[in-house]
């Protein structure tokens, strides 16, 4: 005979006592482990101590109904499938029980074979349960681990690019030193006024890398040129101007880079249409570049040039305002104008730091972090 914890563990409640004890003993015979219960509420005594894979109770008992034990093993969560025993006239009752999660129903008096057939369904039932539970765990579990997996294959690439960036930022950095930190900062400038326009997640991190690379171009211009101490003579000028389609060709090519490169190709533009190098005006030029144009003028007017000191802070900053709708987007103007001038000062404090830090990454996030300096002419 199987062993009655193979085939499973079952709760009889049922008011009537010599009902309860014949179909207990039955299901016993039949190699079932069986316990019984007089009402709901020693039911649920009873199965707190000898948790049961199924349960058969009478639909109505006194002091507790079978739906009032269905609904108790419900809010536990016990597991257990539950089968009520009815009379004729309570069909409709019991199959509305089923509607509400009862395994089946079975009708009194007894005829034992159609008890075993519901237990063995009632029984299949939630061992499938139990399996597809099982698998929807297992499946929850890949899904973390694969997820974790993405994760890190995710943060090495993202380091991936911080070599990257720095490497084209130290090839500039090589080149230019007259305006060191430069590209840091205007980074980190470009930075805080795009996020106060509402620019998040990975359109922000382009926002960054663009403004990052915006002078990447220079690298192919002359050292005669790039590093001239005086004024550059017309000639000279449309080659330094060519830095913009030299780095938007270099940087587009990079796929990670494509996006960011819009900065790069339209950093020289101007709201009112007169710049370089296709004389774009208004919402005609990309939002970021014309964030990006503030940042640059900003920190070109408040940092030391071999030719002037750096400007004060309200000097550059009339100087925005009175450019506002001509060289700079009035509505970039007035972010940059709400910015407290404390937070530019912590802006340049955390770019002279991380330009001092030998080895430091570039910041590809919007979240702290440093980057190198690239300095370049602005």
């Amino acid at each position: 005979m199987t062993a009655p914890s193979q085939l499973g563990r079952i709760l009889v409640v049922d008011d009537e006592a010599p009902i309860r004890e014949m179909l207990a003993e039955r299901l016993r015979l039949a190699g079932y482990d069986c316990r019984q219960a007089a009402n709901a509420a020693a039911a649920l005594e009873q199965f707190q101590q000898h948790p049961a894979d199924l349960v058969i109770t009478d639909l109505r008992m006194p002091g507790g109904s079978g739906m009032d034990l269905l609904a108790a093993l419900q809010q536990h969560r016990s597991g257990a499938a539950v089968v009520l025993a009815t009379a004729e006239s309570d069909i409709q009752v019991a199959i509305d029980a089923m509607k509400q999660g009862a395994a089946d129903y079975l009708l009194k008096p007894f005829q034992f074979e159609f008890v075993l057939a519901a237990i063995h369904r009632a029984l299949e039932k939630t061992r499938l349960e139990r399996e597809v539970e099982n698998y929807r765990q297992h499946l929850e579990q890949m899904v973390a681990e694969r997820t974790a997996q993405l994760q890190q294959a995710m943060r090495h690439i993202e380091a991936t690019y911080d070599a990257t960036l720095q490497a084209l930022g130290a090839a500039l950095d090589l080149r230019a030193t007259e305006v060191a930190g430069h590209s840091l900062r205007v980074s980190l400038y470009t930075e805080e006024m795009a996020q106060r326009m509402g620019i998040a997640g990975e359109a922000l991190r382009n926002v960054i890398r663009g403004a990052y690379l915006h002078d990447i171009g220079k690298l192919g211009i002359p050292d005669a040129i790039l590093l001239k101490p005086g004024s550059l003579t017309p000639q000279e000028r449309a080659v330094m101007e060519s830095h913009v389609r030299i780095g938007y060709e270099l940087v587009q090519r990079i796929e990670f880079l494509a996006i960011a490169a819009e900065i790069v190709h339209n950093h020289q533009e101007r709201f009112d249409g007169r710049g370089y190098p296709r004389g774009l005006s208004g919402d005609a030029i990309p939002l970021p570049a014309r964030i990006f144009a503030v940042a640059d003028a900003f920190d070109a007017m408040t940092s030391d040039r071999p030719y002037r000191a750096a400007l004060a802070f309200s000097v550059a900053r009339a100087e925005i305002c009175r450019e506002s709708g001509r060289q700079f987007d009035p509505k970039v103007v007035q972010v940059f104008t709400s910015v407290p001038e404390s937070r530019w000062d912590d802006l340049r404090q955390q770019a002279a730091a991380a330009t001092a830090a030998a080895g430091t990454a570039p910041r590809l996030a919007p979240q702290p972090a440093a980057v190198p300096a690239a300095a370049a002419r602005a």
